[in-house]
């Protein structure tokens, strides 16, 4: 009978054990299927451009200056004395560069010595070396990451870079016997037994590095009899199968240390930024301790929630690492005496909001989400947060101005408030740089830059005269007396803003003082068919009809692409395509993705020269001229624009460097009783008041095909003489002043052949 009782245990016996091995063999399966694979799932993060100063430059001080602080640059008064500390000081800005790691740049930290004068640059000089700069790069900010559901923040560390104190430190705190246990450490639960008997209630626990581990990195926090054998057994794997150097390593960086807002934050290497503003390798005996005294209960001792509490912890960490003889008695004392001192974070709102929507929208083309949030990428953009910064600014303030100048404007529900919209972009290529899409983002994702159609009024008015310039000068003579025009069977009488007695006007002035009579004659010489084609070559979506309302710009058109065509002009007769991003890299810097400048020449530079000096003319003496009155003392070309009833405001200015657009309205249409000089205007010339770094006062260039010749003023359309009363000059096509000359008597044949010659000469430049 006991023979068969023997038998039978030891058969249950054998089977159990079979099962435990065959059960362990299933957990180590998944054991090594996670080990060897992608560990963690990684948000990418989302950059903007970098910043490069120069001596020379202009610069908004508090601007830059908030743009390093928003990039994670703490002020100190004294001198900085490590990586991503600023000191203000009365001639400039003395900073220790962080480290500078994107696809195109990689460059150690240093201390920089900026001397500011009079709001510019005079020198960029290395504290090390003396060494003056011409030029310096300062890393990019990061505005967004793409989270995945877990909303976790970390930054992946080697165990060669943790310093030894650091996994003395954790040691200490968590398992001191890591290296001499199997995973699972009979002394520790057997001491944790007897305090919790002594206290009456759960002191301590007896778990292992190695079994904390296995339960967060493989099973649900559910406590049972279950989950705890599993822990066991996966813990026993691991210890088999990985060395303890690799356990550790992936628990340091899978540890719970925090929360940032709704975020999380895992891992050393991110909660050494979160609370000490360095990486772990500069981190202290003190603050390493702090941090592995977190992990017990990361919220309750966090520096920002008790510091008091914080220190006790800190404290019992460094008295465990004296007892372990892992620092003295002499650096134990000094360390439990040290104030805790956090870097300190700002949760800012979600930065540029209008952009990043625009942003997501262009990497759908080459991301799927959940790469996006697992993938760990890093994209770094166009964005530049210092003139995004500006470009927010200068709308709430403008509308709000508009506001206060007529009480009727504002509205006591904020869905149906006064609105605006602002893209600012390099015309060359195409870089955005800054986006607004409507006054406030948390109370309407409408895009107004990219997602609304709306009326253009005379701010599509350039577009008539590009189209004209094969045929027309700047003295070429418009009616500019009332006309009536039969459209479908009605009539239709277009009229100027103000009445004007000048029934005659110069192309310049029709386009200056935007007269709208003068415009529509052009458009009816020229041709509607003509105006449409080539107005969908500028890459306007919109389906013009051939009316004559199109030359006052009636017909509805996306915000975006009004401002890329008139990059056009800007850019010299390329147009750029619209672009938020610039490189796409994997976690180890390797490049991925990097857009390409896409151009297309759609005029000559001849003739992209023509409209910037008409349009210049807009500013220095027509609809534009109050930009002068506002600090506007540079080379600007712009169009104001005003629809019917005062329902759209408009301005488009640029320089050869940057381009901005900014309308103003209401999204049901209402009249917002002001015109693009005096709603849009005022926000354009605030922004470019505002980034100076970005103005470099150059005028546009003039091409070899370009001829400047004395005009009378009396009528406009002569070349001036001796005697003429009041002469200006005037730019001309080459080809044009040629076939004056050929109106006025000379020999055709031989001005002809030149001219076609000219004309191949100049061809696609």
């Amino acid at each position: 009978m006991i023979k068969k009782i023997f038998i039978f245990s030891a058969t249950i016996l054998f089977f159990v054990l079979l099962g435990v091995i065959l059960y362990g063999w299933h957990l180590s399966s998944k054991v090594d299927e996670r080990f060897s694979s992608r560990r963690w799932s990684i948000p990418s993060k989302v950059f903007t451009d970098t910043i490069l100063l120069y001596p020379g430059q202009r610069l908004n001080q508090s601007l830059f200056q908030e743009k390093l602080k928003r990039a994670g640059y703490r002020e100190v008064s004294r001198h900085p004395a490590r990586r991503g500390e600023m000191q203000i000081i009365r001639k400039g800005i003395r900073i220790f560069l962080n480290d500078l790691k994107t696809p195109w740049e990689n460059r150690e930290g240093f201390l920089i010595n900026i001397k500011i004068a009079e709001n510019t640059i005079e020198s960029i000089v290395r504290q090390d070396n003396g060494m003056s700069l011409p030029l310096l790069e300062i890393e990019p900010e990061e505005i967004m990451l793409f989270f995945g559901l877990e909303r976790e923040r970390r930054q992946l560390v080697s165990i060669n870079q943790i310093p030894e104190h650091f996994i003395h430190a954790i040691l200490a705190a968590e398992d001191s016997r890591f290296f001499q246990h199997w995973g699972i450490d009979p002394i520790a639960i057997l001491r944790a037994l007897i305090a919790n008997l002594r206290y009456g209630r759960i002191q301590q626990g007896g778990s292992t590095i190695t079994q904390q581990l296995a339960k967060n990195y493989f099973l649900t926090p559910n406590r049972n009899l279950r989950r705890k054998f599993q822990e066991v057994l996966l813990a026993l794997s691991m210890e088999l199968m990985y060395p303890k150097e690799d356990i550790l390593e992936i628990y340091l960086n899978e540890i719970y240390l925090g929360q940032k807002g709704s975020v999380a934050i895992n891992g050393i290497g991110e909660a050494a930024y979160f609370y000490f503003g360095k990486p772990v390798q500069e981190l202290s005996v003190s603050e390493a301790a702090t941090i592995a005294g977190l992990i017990k209960a990361p919220n309750h001792y966090s520096p920002y929630a008790d510091k008091k509490a914080c220190q006790v912890r800190r404290n019992l960490v460094l008295t465990a690492m004296g007892r372990k003889g892992w620092i003295s008695d002499e650096k134990l004392k000094v360390q439990t005496n040290a104030p805790i001192k956090p870097v300190g974070y700002t949760e800012y709102g979600k930065k540029a909001p209008y952009f990043i929507d625009y942003l997501t929208q262009q990497l759908r083309m080459l991301y799927k989400p959940e790469d996006l949030s697992t993938l760990g990428l890093s994209i770094y953009t166009t964005l530049d947060s210092q003139v995004q910064m500006a470009a927010e600014k200068a709308l709430t303030r403008g509308l709000q101005n508009l506001e206060k100048k007529f009480p009727a404007l504002k509205r006591k529900s904020s869905d149906i408030s006064l609105q605006g919209a602002l893209i600012v972009m390099q015309p060359k290529t195409g870089h955005i740089l800054a986006m607004v899409g409507g006054r406030n983002y948390s109370e309407s994702q409408f895009n107004r830059i990219t997602q609304a159609r709306r009326q253009p009024g005379s701010a599509f008015k350039p577009f008539i005269y590009a189209t004209g310039l094969d045929t027309f000068t700047p003295i070429s003579i418009l009616s500019n007396k009332p006309k009536a025009y039969l459209i479908n069977g009605k009539t239709w009488i277009p009229k100027n803003f103000e009445q004007d007695e000048n029934y005659q006007v110069t192309v310049r002035k029709a386009i200056e003082n935007s007269y709208n009579l003068a415009t529509v004659d052009l458009a009816m010489q020229i041709g509607l068919k003509k105006i449409i084609e080539n107005a969908t070559r500028f890459g306007f979506s919109t389906s013009f009809k051939p009316y004559p309302s199109l030359a006052l710009g009636a017909f509805e058109v996306i915000p975006m692409e009004l401002a890329r065509a008139y990059c056009v002009f800007a850019a010299g007769g390329i147009m750029p395509f619209p672009s938020a991003l610039k490189a796409v890299s994997d976690e180890n810097g390797n490049v991925l993705e990097q857009r390409h400048i896409k151009i297309e020449r759609l005029i000559s530079t001849e003739e992209a020269f023509i409209i910037n000096s008409l349009l210049r003319g807009v500013v220095d003496s027509g609809t534009g001229r109050s930009l002068r009155d506002r600090g506007i003392n540079w080379p600007v070309a712009g169009k104001t624009g005003t629809t019917n009833n005062y329902r759209d405001a408009w301005f488009i200015g640029y320089t050869p460097d940057i381009l901005a657009l900014v309308w103003v309205g209401f999204d049901n249409g209402a009249s917002i009783k002001s015109t693009g000089a005096e709603a849009a205007l005022p926000i354009w010339a605030e922004l470019m008041n505002a980034i100076p770094h970005h103005i470099s006062k150059n005028d546009f260039r003039v091409p070899n095909g370009i001829v400047k010749k004395l005009i009378c003023g009396v009528d406009g359309k002569n070349y001036a003489s001796k005697n003429c009363p009041k002469p200006y000059e005037e730019y001309f096509l080459l080809e044009n002043v040629l076939e004056e000359s050929i109106h006025e008597g000379s020999r055709p044949g031989i001005f002809e052949q030149l001219r076609e010659g000219i004309k191949n000469l100049f061809k696609g430049n």
